[in-house]
């Protein structure tokens, strides 16, 4: 093999210095005239840097949360519980969407549409980068949907964590909390009463005095969501009361998925709970009692008809018949039948006279005949219900009702077109225009133009925006009514009276700080405090042993090539010296 070979050979690296190079001499006194170049540092990025958490840190309890609600009184009395509880914390309940950081969406399972709008609520949400929270009925029902996953979800029973849930979401976590509440191997009814909540409406205290129900009717998701009956004791529901006349409250509703089955599973029952509550309702306050299904309320005639004559009971009640045809009702499994729901109204109507009685409908049940439908038809001329809830059946996903065969589409469109249509053939007010009548005002309507009261019979009357109406029970007289309302003109010489026993709160406000969860909420900002201290502290550690082991490396290699020239410059030595 060939030896390397080259012209000059080097018998030492000394030989690399020619004549021409200056000598270590020479450079040691050149060296005067070096001058060193200083480097400035950034003062004001440095000490941005020393100061700000990193980058991937987030402190809880300082967001932006937006809350959409749909559905049911109970599920807004759900999302009142959930927004206070975060408002509480910390977090700003914020009513613009585009500015919320998380999106709390708390759904309803009732109809397609309802869901529908929750589905693109979400689509929407992710197109915008929100971070979301799912709570309500479809979640908790069909937790594995495709469009859910990856997704946080509170559950109907666990919306007392609402806050940790949101916590995890903002940390970039997916956290689902779908169990029961209970007590003993007993299902509860849900969260705790006490808890902090923001009214929509500071005058109006919506009250969940149960959950689930004891039915198991074919059509209905929302049993796959609220499940088995489960009633809160009357104890707990009459604190909740009284706390909410104490912070300006002058409007109760009583509300779940039926009220008339409550206290079953708890040995009592609806009229033990209402005599209880009447009890505490200060003078011109008022309670609305809440939907209830024929079965249960028939045990109970005799006693509702005594309590809806209370003068600070509302002689209102809503009691879905769904159908006038007895076979639907059996293919629905709604437990009754049309001859029980006519006793219902029937013995209201002469017992509480003037009673205003709602009910609901469903069009195009699967199975349901042109002379089924004819039998609906037929009641409704004949009760002429002022208030009537009309519904286009829609199949549920996971329901016996979606197993079976449909009506067609256009059928059942024509049906509920067909009912609406008899439904506004008549005016259920005319006769009261002339009538003077007690209303207690407690909202503004939808276009801003008047004043949303109520009279007795809980039926509508619009009065003057007079801002020293709002919350007051006034005198008016009737002058002209429409499909769904009066207008009353205020008597000039009637006295406004004020229901309520103290100031409402502000809107917006949190109600229901007891002390012991303003201790829990110490504790918990104090954590909050101490990980946001200790977040930056490890930060700040972080940064100076990163900044240790780049002055250690830089330290390191400035060494090595100190070394390598100081041995260069004393060969070199030698070599001249020599």
């Amino acid at each position: 093999m060939p030896s390397a070979s080259c012209d000059t050979f080097l018998d030492d690296i000394e030989d690399i210095v020619s004549q021409e190079d200056s000598k270590p001499q020479d450079r040691h006194f050149s060296r005067k005239h070096v001058v060193p170049k200083v480097r400035r540092r950034n003062t004001q990025k440095y000490l941005q840097e020393e100061n700000s958490p990193p980058s991937d840190s987030t402190i809880p309890g300082i967001q932006k949360i937006w809350i959409r609600t749909w559905g049911c009184s109970h599920n807004n009395s759900d999302g009142e519980y959930m927004a206070g509880q975060l408002a509480a914390y910390g977090y700003k309940i914020t009513e613009n969407a585009s500015d919320a950081d998380l999106w709390l969406l708390n759904s309803c399972t009732v109809k397609n549409p309802a869901e529908d709008h929750f589905r693109n609520s979400i689509k929407k949400a992710q197109e915008e980068n929100k971070k979301i929270v799912l709570a309500g009925c479809v979640p908790q029902a069909q937790p594995r949907q495709d469009y859910l996953k990856g997704l946080s979800i509170i559950g109907v029973q666990q919306i007392d964590r609402v806050v940790e849930v949101v916590e995890e979401t903002i940390k970039g976590h997916s956290v689902r909390l779908l169990g029961q509440k209970k007590d003993n191997g007993k299902r509860l009814g849900g969260a705790r009463l006490d808890l902090p909540k923001i009214r929509k409406n500071p005058l109006i205290e919506i009250i969940s005095i149960n959950t689930g129900c004891l039915n198991a009717c074919t059509y209905c998701k929302t049993k796959h969501a609220r499940g088995n009956l489960a009633s809160y004791p009357i104890d707990e529901l009459v604190d909740r009361a009284k706390q909410s006349f104490q912070e300006g409250v002058c409007e109760i509703w009583l509300t779940s998925e039926d009220t008339g089955a409550y206290g079953r599973d708890i040995g009592s029952s609806l009229p033990a709970l209402l005599w209880k509550l009447v009890e505490v309702i200060p003078e011109g306050a008022m309670l609305r009692l809440g939907m209830t299904n024929p079965p249960y309320i028939l045990e109970h005639l005799e006693e509702m008809a005594k309590i809806l004559h209370h003068p600070r009971v509302y002689a209102f009640l809503h009691i879905p018949v769904q159908s006038a045809s007895d076979t639907v009702l059996m293919e629905m499994k709604r437990e009754y039948c049309v001859a029980d729901f006519k006793r219902v109204v029937d013995f209201l109507k002469d017992k509480v006279p003037g009673i205003t009685i709602a009910t609901d409908i469903i069009c195009g049940f699967p199975g349901e005949t042109d002379q089924d439908f004819q039998e609906t038809v037929k009641l409704v001329e004949e009760y002429k219900f002022p208030s009537l809830f009309i519904n286009q059946f829609y199949p549920r996903p996971g329901t016996p009702a979606a197993k079976m065969e449909q009506v067609p589409a256009q059928v059942k469109k024509q049906r509920t077109k067909e009912l609406s249509r008899i439904f506004h053939s008549y005016n259920p007010y005319d006769h009261k225009i002339g009538q003077r009548q007690q209303v207690l005002v407690t909202e503004e309507s939808f276009d801003s133009k008047f004043y949303v009261a109520h009279n007795r019979f809980y039926e509508q009357v619009l009065v003057p925006k007079n801002p020293t109406f709002m919350g007051k029970m006034v005198e008016v007289d009737i002058y002209e009514s429409g499909k769904h309302f009066m207008k009353g003109q205020p008597v000039s010489d009637a006295k406004v009276y004020t229901p309520s026993i103290s100031k409402p709160l502000a809107r917006g406000e949190v109600s229901g700080l007891t002390e012991e969860f303003r201790n829990r909420l110490g504790n918990h900002l104090n954590s909050v405090s101490h990980t946001s201290a200790a977040t930056q502290r490890d930060s700040a550690s972080s940064r100076m042993v990163l900044r240790l082991q780049r002055l250690h490396r830089d330290f390191a290699l400035k060494m090595s090539v100190g070394l390598a020239l100081f041995a260069l410059l004393l060969a070199l030595l030698v070599k001249v010296y020599n």
